[in-house]
């Protein structure tokens, strides 16, 4: 259960970057989205597999279609005037990324990918997911657990759940982005130890 609304702390985008600048560690992650502070543990092994694996799809995709560019976090993106976040996967158009050469945060995506963990799921599913809805045309959320992808867009009241395949085909991309959904988590249960 949540804390009343009238004891909840607004906290501001100063605030935050003063917390990230304080903390010189990658973790935990401080994130902001409509004035609340969202605070993240370090990722375990699993986690950071999935992202990897993620990353580098993506990755290889948008440089083979010379469409955009796949980035990880720690990295801050500002969506919203008072709100940072630093998701797990993201992808930036071609004209954004030539302009994050010379100039931060990231503010224009074309995909966000959350991998969630019992710390990050409320964030992911809650606030962080609607400021994505209002922002990116494709936000996946990533359940290692149930083994599926939870496919938000813009207008969305429900996920579609994936478990198969999912496509991935940018306005304006000449070609289709497919992950093979079982075999990406076999893979990461199959991972070295």
């Amino acid at each position: 259960m949540g804390m009343p609304a009238a004891l909840r702390r607004r906290w501001t985008l100063i605030e935050v970057r003063a917390l990230i600048d304080a903390t010189p560690e990658p973790a935990p992650r401080f994130e902001l989205v409509d004035g609340e502070l969202l605070v993240t543990p370090s990722p375990v092994t699993r986690h950071q597999r999935a992202v990897r694996a993620l990353l580098v799809a993506i990755d290889a995709y948008l440089e083979r279609t010379a469409f955009g560019e796949a980035l990880d976090s720690p990295f801050d993106v500002q969506l919203e005037p008072d709100t940072i976040v630093q998701p797990d996967v993201f992808a930036v158009p071609r004209e954004e990324a030539r302009r994050l050469d010379t100039e931060m945060p990231a503010r224009s995506l074309i995909l966000v990918i959350e991998v969630i963990s019992p710390s990050s799921a409320l964030a992911d599913r809650g606030p962080k997911r609607e400021l994505y809805q209002r922002h990116v045309p494709d936000y996946w959320i990533v359940d290692l657990d149930a083994q599926l992808f939870e496919r938000w867009r813009p207008g969305d009241d429900r996920p579609e759940i994936v478990r198969e395949r999912i496509e991935w085909n940018p306005a304006g991309a000449s070609d289709v982005f497919t992950l093979d959904l079982p075999a990406y988590f076999a893979r990461l249960v199959g991972a070295r130890p």
